[in-house]
């Protein structure tokens, strides 16, 4: 019995030892008994040190005892939850009406993005209690008086025509580029989340994150142990009632081993639903190589295949269905790849492809993109013989080019830096189930501030027939975000004569370059004709013309920006003028820098008028 009693003493000092060396200073904490764990990359001020959180994510403590996150503009919001795996926070607004709040909040100025696919721009409108129209979302924690609705109204909709329409009451204010759900009244939960920093490499090992206080440059450091090999609350509980036997000790442990295997197999599981969660939730994910595989179900239904590697059709489930680009020639340490993954991981529009995860197991890495039922926009421009199953209206046409138009914008100026796409053209541009397009393949992308106007490269890059002379020859200018402005002016082109500006098919003799046929019959007060075996729309048509040829200025300054490009493809089709003529000074240089003739045969068009047969 002796010896019994002192191995027990034994067992509780390790016990105890454990429990000692299991604490530190950037522990877990929790501002009351039910909010949230609270750990790095945040921090609570007061009761954490500095270094064991990131900057930009701390919280305090209100007389609620709720953890608060405070944002950028004096928002505050509490914080209801946080996954930490998904890199996932749930905040709610203490006045129970983000709608107010958000109007001051610069999210790009934080750590943060909106958890969404569904960002838009949104008008909010005061109705008096006589104008109350229908068939609008109303907003009730906007109300100051009963009875005096405010509604919201997606900033780029149509107004409805009605007798009670909308345009009666009083606008309040925009906000732009919100989530969905807030903004409809329909959520009282505002999702952010966050790619930096990540501590998937300190995880990895088991350990726990922390700022590295000898290092000037937010960098983290990795320590101490992330599980605790022992739950000391219930072994001290078991151990108190086995007192005086080695049997029931040894009985203890036997039990305690069986209780971790099976939280340990919980645990598990537990990461399992989030890894499916996140699937459905189109965050980026990395993937291993089997995980690819499987996605694939070993490479089976190939979509495409180029240049840049081979396109699969895969599912993450049931439900959601992707596109998986393995990339080929994938070489170097993988640091640009995982640095271009960050910046993807970034953009959330809705006329960008999402980027739902990637992988880079050693040398093989893949993209694994949302995917999109109709293919390229080249597939339906293109379609041979003039197939109607495949044709666009011209309406349809006009909100594929303002789609295109948005997305380009969002890169220039709506992320937190400038991205040139520098191979804009209708391969890249694919189409979802109702035909809004998505500007893909970041592949020849460059990152530059938005204060910088000059873009360095060492060589072209870009597709013939789409790619701006100063990109091709610095004879010509710098590059820069106007260099997508051209390649978007070729695109529209192209768009509206249904075929390739550039067409390497066609004889040299009597070609004409289809934009420069345009410009000299919209000159010459005349109405171009063609895909007259369709309904056409001259007003749209000719719409898409002169804003194409706007964009195809030879001089990257007399080019209008994006955002320009945009206010004119919205604009009333009375205030759109003719550009400078284009050519007229640069037929030689075209040819001179070794771009191709451009060459275009008149008897491409569907149908030409004989009249037009002599030109």
């Amino acid at each position: 019995m002796g010896i019994s009693y002192q191995m027990l003493l034994y067992f509780f000092w390790l016990i105890l030892a454990v429990t000692t060396t299991g604490q530190d200073e950037c522990s877990e904490i929790k501002c009351g008994r039910g909010g949230p764990a609270v750990r790095f990359p945040f921090k609570i001020k007061g009761k954490h040190p500095s270094h064991c959180g990131y900057p930009g994510f701390d919280l305090s403590c209100n007389e609620n005892q709720q953890p608060v996150l405070e944002l950028p503009g004096s928002v505050k919001f509490i914080v209801q939850k946080i996954n930490y795996e998904s890199k996932v926070i749930d905040v709610s607004d203490p006045d129970n009406c983000p709608q107010r709040s958000i109007r001051n909040l610069d999210i790009s100025a934080s750590p943060f993005n909106y958890y969404t696919l569904s960002v838009y721009n949104v008008t909010f409108f005061y109705c008096s209690g006589s104008s109350s129209p229908t068939g609008y979302d109303r907003v009730t924690c906007l109300e100051s008086t009963p009875g005096d609705p405010v509604y919201s109204v997606p900033s780029d909709s149509y107004i409805y025509d009605s007798s009670d329409t909308i345009l009666n009451c009083e606008k309040m204010y925009d906000i732009f580029s919100v989530p969905r759900e807030i903004v409809y009244d329909r959520s009282d939960v505002l999702q952010l989340n966050w790619t930096r920093p990540d501590c998937w490499t300190c995880e990895f090992e088991d350990k726990k994150c922390r700022l590295n206080t000898t290092s000037t440059k937010n960098e983290i450091e990795c320590y101490g142990k992330l599980r605790e090999k022992t739950d000391v609350g219930k072994i001290l509980l078991i151990a108190g009632s086995v007192l005086g036997t080695i049997v029931i000790v040894i009985l203890f442990l036997a039990f305690y081993s069986t209780y971790r295997a099976k939280r340990i197999q919980e645990e598990n599981q537990a990461r399992v639903e989030m890894f499916l969660e996140d699937y459905k939730a189109f965050k980026p994910a990395r993937y291993t190589y089997n995980d690819i595989k499987t996605i694939t179900d070993d490479f089976k239904d190939k979509l495409g295949q180029g240049g840049y590697g081979t396109v699969y059709k895969g599912k993450l489930s049931n439900e959601v269905t992707v596109a998986v680009k393995i990339l080929v020639n994938s070489k170097g340490d993988g640091v640009e790849f995982i640095n271009e993954v960050g910046t993807m991981g970034r953009i959330h529009h809705v006329n960008v492809v999402r980027l739902v995860g990637y992988c880079a197991d050693g040398y093989r890495r893949a993209l694994v993109y949302e995917f999109l039922p109709n293919d390229s926009l080249e597939k339906f421009i293109f379609s041979e013989n003039g197939n109607k199953d495949q044709s666009l209206s011209w309406e349809k046409l006009h909100g594929i080019a303002l789609g295109i138009g948005k997305g380009i914008e969002y890169l220039h100026q709506g992320c937190e830096q400038r991205i040139v796409h520098f191979d804009i053209k209708p391969h890249n541009i694919l189409l979802d189930q109702n035909f809004n397009p998505k500007i893909c393949d970041f592949g020849l992308a460059k990152l530059c501030s938005k204060d910088q106007s000059v873009v360095s490269m060492t060589a072209a890059r870009g597709t013939m027939g789409y790619i701006a002379p100063e990109v091709f020859s610095r004879n010509f200018g710098n590059a820069s975000h106007k260099s997508d402005v051209y390649s978007f002016g070729m695109l529209l082109l192209e768009m509206v004569g249904g075929r390739k500006n550039v067409d390497a098919t066609v004889e040299k003799t009597s070609q004409v370059f289809f934009p420069e046929w345009v410009y000299t019959k919209l000159s010459q007060g005349e109405e171009p004709v063609i895909r007259i075996d369709e309904d056409v729309d001259p007003t749209t048509a000719k719409k898409l013309m002169i804003v194409g040829l706007w964009c195809i200025q030879w001089n990257p300054a007399d080019r209008p920006s994006m955002r320009v490009v945009v206010q004119m493809l919205e604009g009333e089709d009375e205030n759109l003028t003719l550009p400078p003529n284009p050519f007229a000074a640069n037929k030689g240089a075209r040819m001179n820098v070794g771009m191709p003739g451009m060459p275009f045969h008149e008897h491409h068009l569907t149908v030409i008028s004989e009249a037009e047969e002599s030109i």
